[in-house]
């Protein structure tokens, strides 16, 4: 299956899903520079590095992954970043509150509002709290066309992500959802989960108050 799922004015998105567990690993792919950013190194390196390999045909410059940004420190999402980073010398950036779980040493802590900027764009840091204390959501603001939100583990199509039923986790997770990402994202915006389909900000919308009220 073709990994490129977004062809922008500035960058390519591409997407491969890894592993029994459907973990997706997103590359974001400058065509000025050939500047990259991986999120989510999850699994299976081979696999990584033929999508790494496929992106340099997205760009008429030579290609170089300038960041791995992991959107939380869970094993599952986390696999293949050892091999990457010394297979590419690539600095890693994750959010504060998770980045000493990491299989790897974290060049750039992430507190919610940071970039990640690279040549030729940038992403956004949203902290989401409650899923893991460190969660971020990388948001990658289009000139041209909606905005494009990598959520983690954070937010689903139908809901937010696992709280093991803690009613503080889960309170966290769906205010700051509600309020970092819907309160400030328009509706067109897509939503790409670390697991599974995409969906936009619009279809789940209407649903807040209803997964409020069922508790997770």
């Amino acid at each position: 299956m073709d990994s490129l799922i977004h062809d922008l004015r500035d960058i390519t998105i591409r997407r491969i899903s890894v592993s029994a567990m459907d973990n997706n690993v997103y590359l974001l792919t400058a065509k000025s520079s050939g500047e990259q950013v991986l999120i989510d190194a999850a699994d299976d390196a081979p696999a990584i590095r033929q999508l790494l390999g496929d992106a340099a045909g997205d760009t008429s410059a030579t290609t170089k992954l300038a960041a791995i940004a992991t959107t939380h420190q869970h094993w599952d999402h986390v696999r293949a970043l050892k091999e990457i980073v010394e297979a590419t010398g690539a600095p890693t950036a994750a959010g504060t509150d998770d980045a000493d779980a990491l299989p790897v040493a974290v060049d750039r802590n992430l507190g919610h509002g940071d970039t990640v900027a690279v040549d030729g764009f940038a992403l956004t840091a949203v902290h989401l709290r409650g899923h893991t204390p460190g969660s971020i959501a990388f948001v990658y603001e289009a000139p041209e066309g909606p905005t494009h939100i990598f959520s983690g583990d954070s937010l689903f199509p139908g809901g937010v992500g696992n709280t093991q039923k803690d009613p503080e986790r889960f309170t966290q997770i769906l205010d700051d959802v509600t309020q970092r990402l819907f309160g400030t994202y328009p509706d067109d915006a897509v939503v790409h989960p670390g697991h599974g389909k995409p969906t936009t900000l619009g279809a789940e919308r209407p649903h807040l108050e209803e997964w409020r009220a069922r508790g997770w």
